[in-house]
Parts: C-alpha cells; structure tokens; sequence
C-alpha cells in the first residue's frame, strides 16, 4: 500500500468487536466432561479477540482505534482503562448499563493448551447503530480488524464503511461461524486457522485432499477471496495469493516458517498474530512481510502466560529473535527488521 498517497491516516488500525475480561485458572490437566480438577489460583485479566487484536497491532507500533462495548460495572471500568493505557483510543466503546460486561472462563494446562468459555454480555448487544457512530474513525483507518464475538450486523456495518472509504478490510473469522456471504465479498484478507478452513467447508473437499494452490483458486473462484493467511500453529503459516484473471490468474502459496520456542500459554496467540498482521499492513508492508512478523510474535505471546499481558513490543520481540539459535530467525529478523 502506498501511504505518501492513501487518504487514510499512516500507520492507524481500527479494531471492530469483543472486549472481555479473561477468568484464567492454571492445572495440571484439562477436565473431561463431568470430571473436576484441581488448579491453581484466579487471574483476571484483560481480553477479547479484537481488544487483544488491538493491543498486539499498538505494541508493534500502529495507532488504534477500538469500536466495542462494556458493561458498566467493575469490569468495563477495568478493561476500558488497560486499553487506554496501551495508547488505544476508547472513544466509541459504548458503556451499558444494562448487561455485563463479556467475560471469557479459561483453564491452561502444563503444556500451554487451553479451553475457552464465552460469556458475550455487552459484545452481544453492539449492534450497527453504535457502529455508525464510529464512523469517522473507521472511514479513516488504513486498516480494519474483524472477528467473530459480535453481530453479523456489526460486522457488515463496519466492513461497508471501511470498503466505501478506500481501507483494507481483514477478517479473522473466529470462533467459526458461517461468514455472511457480503461481509466476504468485502474481504480484502482473510486469517483463520486451519480448523477454521476445515470448518468453514469453503474449499469443498476434503482439504488433506487439496493442494494449497487450489485453496487459492477455490477461495477466489467461489468469494472473491485474493489473500488468505492460514495459520498452523507451531508449523507457522501458509500466505496465498491469487493474482491476476481468466488464463493469466496464477495462485501463490508463501509458507512462513515457524519460530520454534517452549510454549507456556497458547492463550491469545491467534489474536496476537492478527494484530500484528493489522499493524504490518498499516505500515505499508506486504502480507508476506506482516505474517512474518506476526509469527515471531505469536511464538512470543506463547512464552508468557496470559493474552494481551503476553504481547510483544517491537524491541521486546527483537530480544527474543536475538536470543534464539534457530535457523528460521534469521529469515524472520529481517522480515520484522528490515535488516
């Protein structure tokens, strides 16, 4: 993206969706049904997927815009406050009196692996509405950031705003529901996880069956999908590209390797490399360039226990780089670095 000539402010990112406060407990092991277990003691802290989305792109540098809701109570207080404090604008996050604030249950066990319960609260009654009145600040933003804690309705208010103005529309559809089929016709990059390409049954078949060049092309052939980033974990991530049309279209496949690092807490890693895929494109950086950052910070943020608490800023996440012996940090540094 050229910045010298885009009407959007250089370098700002708007996050549209959850803001929740993390109810996390430690064990030993995660619980089967009917089983109860031991852990450790309660920590609460601030989450979310777009909050944490939010605050990753604001540590890597990208001023942020944040359009959510809280309830008021105890908690809306406390969140609104830590994403203040992280340089976030706060201005459109509407305060209800009615409802809770949302709440996410989460229990970690020994390896870093986790299971989430969301209670929505006050993210499930933002409504379009409260999105128009965030307008300027979406209309402005080179980059718009969507997940799936809210309404359909919000989600396709904020994209049309983004879309009409010129800005770069990026959905993390997460938790997997059915996108809706003109939120992805607004869709200038797709980010999801494997399990969530499994789910949405986008690509037809059996996806073990199929290359990745023709995920590319099924993408773009059935929802006009260019770019896609798909996330593997501790495999890294796969960047697709469908570029041009008819005879000419050719589907690039990028795979952006791992940083291989002790995970603590896998906790927030998703959003952790969305935000900085939101933050390296504000920044005028390719899509390869951002999923190259953003995979050094997600092996970060896995390092450290907790979600927007575990995130990097750029000289912390170059530390790590200098600390590792591993011969995909290199590749990784120089991405992040421009080295």
């Amino acid at each position: 993206m050229d910045t010298t000539s885009s009407p959007h402010s250089t370098h700002t990112v708007c996050v549209v969706g959850s803001i929740n406060a993390d109810l996390s407990v430690a064990t030993e092991h995660l619980p089967q049904p009917g089983q109860t277990v031991r852990g450790g003691g309660l920590v609460i802290g601030s989450g979310g997927k777009s909050a944490n989305q939010a605050v990753a792109a604001s540590r890597l540098g990208a001023s942020v815009s944040m359009v959510g809701a809280v309830g008021r109570d105890e908690h809306g207080g406390i969140l609104r406050g830590a994403l203040e404090r992280e340089g976030i604008d706060t201005s459109w996050v509407q305060s209800f009196s009615d409802v809770a604030t949302g709440t996410a249950l989460i229990t970690i066990d020994h390896e870093g692996e986790n299971t989430i319960v969301v209670s929505p609260g006050a993210n499930g009654v933002l409504c379009d509405r409260d999105i128009e009145l965030a307008r300027e600040a979406i209309a402005q933003a080179a980059v718009l950031g969507l997940a799936f804690e809210v309404d359909d309705r919000v989600l396709l208010t904020a994209a049309r705003i983004a879309h009409s103005s010129g800005g770069r529309v990026v959905l993390n559809p997460s938790p997997y529901r059915t996108p809706h089929p003109d939120l992805l016709a607004m869709v200038d990059l797709l980010v999801l996880n494997e399990l969530e390409l499994e789910l949405a049954d986008m690509v037809g078949a059996d996806l073990a069956e199929q290359s990745w060049e023709d995920i590319c092309r099924v993408l773009f052939e059935r929802f006009g999908i260019r770019r896609t980033v798909v996330t593997a974990g501790a495999r890294g991530a796969i960047v697709l590209n469908h570029a041009g049309v008819g005879p000419d279209a050719q589907a690039d496949v990028v795979r952006i390797a791992p940083i291989t690092v002790s995970a603590v807490d896998t906790t927030g890693c998703g959003d952790a490399f969305l935000g900085a895929v939101l933050a390296g494109l504000a920044d005028g950086r390719t899509v390869v360039d951002a999923a190259h950052t953003a995979a050094a910070v997600a092996a970060y943020a896995a390092t450290r226990r907790g979600t927007q608490s575990s995130y990097p800023t750029n000289a912390a996440l170059q530390a790590l780089l200098d600390s590792l012996d591993h011969d995909d940090v290199a590749a990784a540094s120089a991405h992040c670095f421009g080295r």
